[in-house]
């Protein structure tokens, strides 16, 4: 199983294959197909003949929502040499390597008091609570399991981003995580198992402490 997952939004319904125009209404579905969680957009045509009735009893399914497709615009030069937070998040999913599980988590968290990912869905899977956040600009997805860090281990992954953020995946051999300006120290969630709703992106536009449960 494929626990980090980063899906873009298409560009035309994949059940007709008809392109989507600009401002037009579409419909993704999200499911869990064991080896991967799926997602699949399609227009209101194809949704209403093939999807709207029975969709939640589908197998697999976790969750449906609606949106509206923006043409992307041409993609400028980036000017940006060291990492900002959402391009080391992408490098960690795409690498999938455990030792960076707790370090995605907490950029995701990052990203989501900046109100740069917002949280689309949250489910249980083996035990464990999976986090669906959405990119607002690209509607990119990004899959992220919570990976129930305790407070003796914030020190440790907080010099860990912290030293992803300033040196990258493959920092330079004098370089070490002393180098870099530490990550502002997390506060714990005042319930262990409580939720997180899917406004929570929305409560703040400022940063705030990185929790160590959510």
């Amino acid at each position: 199983m494929n626990d980090w997952n980063i899906q873009s939004r298409a560009h035309a319904c994949q059940a007709c294959g008809g392109e989507f125009a600009d401002k037009q209404r579409y419909h993704t579905v999200l499911s869990d197909e064991r080896s991967d969680y799926i997602r699949l957009d399609v227009c209101e045509k194809c949704w209403a003949e093939q999807y709207a009735e029975g969709a939640r009893d589908r197998k697999g399914f976790i969750s449906c929502w609606q949106g509206v497709y923006e043409a992307p615009p041409a993609a400028p030069p980036d000017p940006i040499q060291r990492d900002t937070a959402e391009s080391l998040l992408r490098k960690l999913i795409e690498l999938n390597d455990p030792q960076y599980a707790a370090a995605s988590y907490i950029l995701a968290v990052m990203l989501e008091r900046k109100r740069q990912l917002r949280v689309k869905e949250q489910f249980k899977r083996d035990g464990r609570r999976v986090f669906v956040y959405e990119q607002p600009k690209t509607f990119d997805l990004f899959t992220i399991p919570d990976p129930d860090l305790q407070l003796d281990q914030l020190d440790e992954v907080q010099s860990q981003v912290a030293h992803l953020l300033e040196h990258g995946l493959n920092p330079p051999a004098d370089a070490g995580p002393d180098a870099t300006e530490p990550v502002a120290a997390p506060e714990p969630a005042a319930e262990e198992d409580a939720e997180v709703p899917a406004s929570a992106a929305e409560e703040s536009s400022e940063a705030g402490p990185i929790p160590a449960s959510r």
